[in-house]
């Protein structure tokens, strides 16, 4: 029965895909967009059935659906574990993945290829149960590469535009990059235990007779491939660009799916990265150090969807950050409560932009608080949240972080910070230069302001309200997400119970965010100041709304040389081996034009070419005698 209800866990949204792929267009949009939903709707109800199981007997549900691999002393099953660590992030992928799916039922409802969009939108779900919930590496793995091609899919969905199609081959190219070192790592980890099996490798480990060099490089490898997925430095110019696919996308994408890869395998591989700790230390730097670059492009940005993704990789880097220093219960509270406030902002963005009839350039925005009251009040909230005010739930998970940033590092906490009180600056940029002040659009779009539709506005103030009360999970001196898990996570979890240590962090973390956000209110509120446009931007400033000419950069250094070196294999190399090969044909050819000549027909000729052969061989063996 177990079995049964797993995969039809997983395969529910498969069997959406291809319903959508094979029958979508011969069905009506709204039947499309609801057999895409349900199917999702499906999983997320029977991930709530396993996580109640497993709540209440505290036994992981492990399936071996069948023998995968033997290769000498090598076995490995196509199996899969659902613990707590795999529900936690089913309950978050599969529910905002439902809200995503009813939302883009209204989205998406114009575009003549909706049935695609939502067959796409449906593997990626699958791809992302299949990383999940794998028992081993290699399982996790084709759950890695399906929502790497998925996202590809998503992000280019709307092909005709050239920008959207270069942006998904760079989020596709930029993640192969990372998944190389995912999959040399596990190799190496494969080669050292004989398997991939997370229970398996794990109780090798405990075993304590691994090669402790050995294990860094593999743990650097995982590292590596979770830079890609998860957009941290060098690897994260792609997630930005990743806002070219519709906004639900971004939100799949941001909040639900993809970008918590990273996350989630470092978390699920936590006895590998223990036994680390110079590996531990690298993550935690790229983390501080990716929260902050990417916090401050996010200061000038008007993109309002650039914002966003901006403050999703800062977000991304603190979640590492607090991995880094073996806080893994922190960075998952962290990661749920992200998914929540989000999802909420990129949905908010798309009400916003669906609204203004495409318009994403904040600059052009201003005033929409009273024609988009929905819109408005659950995206205040999740600004609320991301800022780190209190009680909203990205106080406390954010909170967490920089306490455990203080407590192991002083200056990657001070970096952690200066990265948290630019993010309620930007925040609260984009909501002043958005909802608040005079309009700056057309007289057109002001004409037809309007609040969203409530397939749009419902799942907004679903996701606002996980956004206020999500924090609930790990309140300091009652950690219920830390004991939950405690299995997963044994002996490594923290606790925080308020005390005048604690009090006086949170005070300096609350002044922080309420700086931030008077510094931003002085600016754009009392001052009315709007952004230039491009051409005006000048120095320091320019410099930064470039993200730092790092695009440029990799042109200069990469993208260039690669295209000489294949403009030189083309117009060159590619020509001279062809005559070189075609020079072998014609040799070949005029030696046949000359044997063709001997094919006369006349049996007279060859009657004699057969006696002077006859009397060739017995010349051979009288002289041989």
């Amino acid at each position: 029965m177990e079995t049964n209800l797993a995969l039809l866990l997983l395969l529910s949204p498969f069997a959406g895909f291809l319903f959508n792929v094979f029958l979508g267009k011969k069905v009506s949009k709204g039947i499309s967009g609801a057999i895409g939903t349900i199917t999702v709707l499906v999983s997320f109800l029977l991930s709530i059935c396993f996580f109640t199981q497993v709540y209440q007997n505290g036994k992981p549900v492990e399936i071996s659906l069948f023998e995968w691999i033997s290769v000498h002393n090598f076995k490995l099953d196509f199996g899969l574990l659902l613990d707590q660590l795999s529900l936690l992030w089913l309950l978050f992928v599969t529910g905002i993945g439902s809200l995503i799916h009813l939302y883009s039922i209204s989205y998406m409802h114009d575009d003549e290829n909706m049935h695609k969009f939502f067959a796409y939108l449906n593997l990626f779900v699958f791809f992302m149960i299949t990383l999940v919930i794998g028992n081993n590496l290699l399982v996790m793995f084709i759950g890695w590469e399906g929502v790497g091609l998925c996202s590809y899919l998503l992000i280019g969905f709307w092909y005709k535009n050239q920008s959207y199609n270069d942006a998904a081959k760079k989020a596709f190219i930029m993640n192969r990059i990372g998944d190389l070192g995912f999959l040399i790592g596990i190799f190496i980890l494969g080669s050292m235990f004989s398997t991939l099996n997370f229970v398996e490798m794990k109780q090798a480990l405990t075993a304590g007779n691994a090669d402790t060099a050995l294990l860094s490089v593999a743990a650097l490898c995982l590292f590596i491939g979770a830079c890609g997925k998860s957009a941290q430095l060098p690897l994260y110019t792609w997630l930005p660009d990743a806002m070219a696919g519709p906004t639900p996308v971004s939100a799949l994408i941001h909040a639900a799916t993809m970008v918590t890869a990273g996350i989630f395998m470092v978390t699920r591989m936590n006895f590998l990265f223990d036994l680390t700790p110079d590996v531990q230390n690298i993550i935690a730097i790229v983390g501080a150090a990716t929260a902050l670059v990417a916090a401050s492009i996010g200061l000038l940005q008007n993109d309002i969807k650039k914002v966003l993704a901006y403050s999703t990789v800062s977000q991304l880097g603190l979640m590492f950050l607090a991995l880094g220093f073996g806080a893994y219960n922190v960075a998952v509270f962290h990661v749920i409560t992200h998914a929540f406030f989000k999802a909420c902002l990129f949905l908010g963005s798309g009400s916003v932009i669906h609204g203004l009839h495409g318009e994403q350039d904040m600059r052009k925005m201003g005033g929409l608080r009273k024609a988009m009251p929905i819109t408005f009040w659950t995206m205040m909230i999740s600004t609320l949240a991301i800022a780190g005010i209190f009680p909203f739930a990205g106080f406390w998970s954010k909170d967490e972080i920089l306490l455990v940033a203080f407590e192991h590092n002083k200056v990657l906490w001070v970096v952690a910070s200066i990265a948290s009180i630019m993010t309620a600056f930007y925040m609260f940029r984009l909501m002043y230069l958005t909802f608040f002040k005079d309009f700056r659009g057309t007289q057109h779009q002001k004409d037809h302001l309007h609040e969203s539709p409530s397939l749009i506005t419902i799942p907004l103030v679903i996701l606002a309200i996980l956004a206020f009360i999500g924090g609930a999970i790990n309140f300091p001196g009652s950690t219920w997400l830390n004991h939950f898990l405690e299995p997963i996570l044994s002996g490594k979890h923290e606790e925080h119970a308020l005390g005048s240590h604690e009090y006086m962090l949170m005070g300096i973390a609350m002044a922080g965010a309420v700086f931030g956000i008077l510094l931003a209110y002085s600016k754009y509120i009392k001052q009315a100041f709007v952004p230039k446009e491009d051409a005006e931007i000048v120095g320091l400033s320019k410099v930064i709304y470039n993200k730092y000419y790092v695009d440029q950069f990799y042109t200069f250094l990469i993208v260039r040389p690669l295209n000489s070196l294949s403009n030189f294999f083309r117009t060159t190399l590619e020509p001279a081996l062809g005559k070189v090969v075609f020079s072998f044909g014609t040799v070949t050819n005029g030696i046949g034009i000359q044997g063709k000549k001997l094919q006369t027909g006349s049996i007279g000729l060859y009657l004699f070419a057969f006696v002077i052969g006859i009397f060739a061989i017995i010349t051979y063996l009288f002289i041989a005698k």
